[in-house]
């Protein structure tokens, strides 16, 4: 690239919840940066479905993939120690993986999403996948860069929800009652919210050892949505439209470089400004 602030070669970079729609696109903007990415997700066929589409315009030296279960000490740990013992440092942590549960004319999560009747059950696992496994991986890998003298940055990816309330209009759906409307599950904003937090906190935590953190919050992506839904979503935005898959690149290519080197325990909201209307 001809800016060298957001030239990554030499960096390695860990992803999350890799094979998902956004750890995707993430690992393609950090790719296009120089960067040596490690992909992890519970899903690990789906994982070396996402490496050999990656491999088709990037080298098989860059693109490593583990199985990890972010709920799981031990899953971490080992790809950790894994990772030592390939000598591969790791500089840059994305904290990606997240259940976003789909609410759609055809989910049955529409009496079970409603705070009434959300189950202690389902909330202890959507926790434990976006918060705890966010804690837990910063925990390991903030620790590896810590004892490296390059230091690192760790982002974690939050939402627009992080700082508005889900408007749950735009999922309500003709013909039900409603207290069987489907609504945004209460665990998302949870997570969401707390992972800026969490984003605050390591900000501070290691002093004097150059590790930035900081988050981003999406706005919804379009990944053909039912129309209605797609209409009302883009009625609260006032760029008017959902974004595009590959419009935050840009915004990890900055966060995870050298061009974002004085941002630290900041939240960059990139929502096409629903949350200021």
């Amino acid at each position: 690239m001809n800016n060298s602030n957001f030239n990554l070669k030499g960096k390695t970079a860990l992803i999350t919840g890799a094979s998902g729609l956004l750890g995707i696109q993430h690992a393609l903007a950090l790719l296009e940066c120089g960067a040596i990415v490690v992909l992890t997700d519970i899903d690990f066929p789906n994982l070396q479905r996402v490496q050999n589409s990656l491999m088709k315009e990037y080298s098989s030296s860059s693109i490593f993939i583990y199985r990890m279960d972010v709920t799981s000490e031990k899953s971490i740990m080992d790809v950790n120690l894994d990772l030592l013992n390939k000598n591969i440092a790791i500089n840059i942590l994305i904290n990606n993986a997240a259940v976003n549960p789909k609410i759609d004319k055809d989910s049955n999560l529409k009496s079970s999403s409603r705070l009434e009747n959300f189950s202690v059950q389902e909330w202890d696992k959507q926790i434990a996948v976006g918060l705890t496994g966010a804690f837990l991986c910063s925990k390991i890998f903030g620790n590896e860069m810590a004892k490296n003298k390059a230091g690192g940055c760790i982002l974690n990816i939050a939402s627009d929800l992080s700082v508005i309330a889900p408007d749950q209009r735009i999922y309500k759906q003709s013909g039900l009652r409603d207290d069987n409307q489907p609504v945004k599950p209460v665990t998302y904003s949870v997570v969401k919210s707390g992972l800026i937090g969490l984003t605050k906190y390591l900000a501070t935590y290691w002093l004097g050892y150059n590790i930035r953190c900081n988050s981003l919050s999406p706005g919804g992506v379009y990944t053909s949505q039912p129309d209605d839904f797609v209409a009302k979503l883009s009625s609260l935005i006032p760029l008017g439209r959902m974004a595009k898959n590959d419009e935050y690149k840009s915004s990890i290519q900055f966060l995870c470089s050298e061009a974002s080197s004085y941002m630290n325990g900041h939240n960059l909201v990139m929502d096409g400004g629903r949350s200021i209307w």
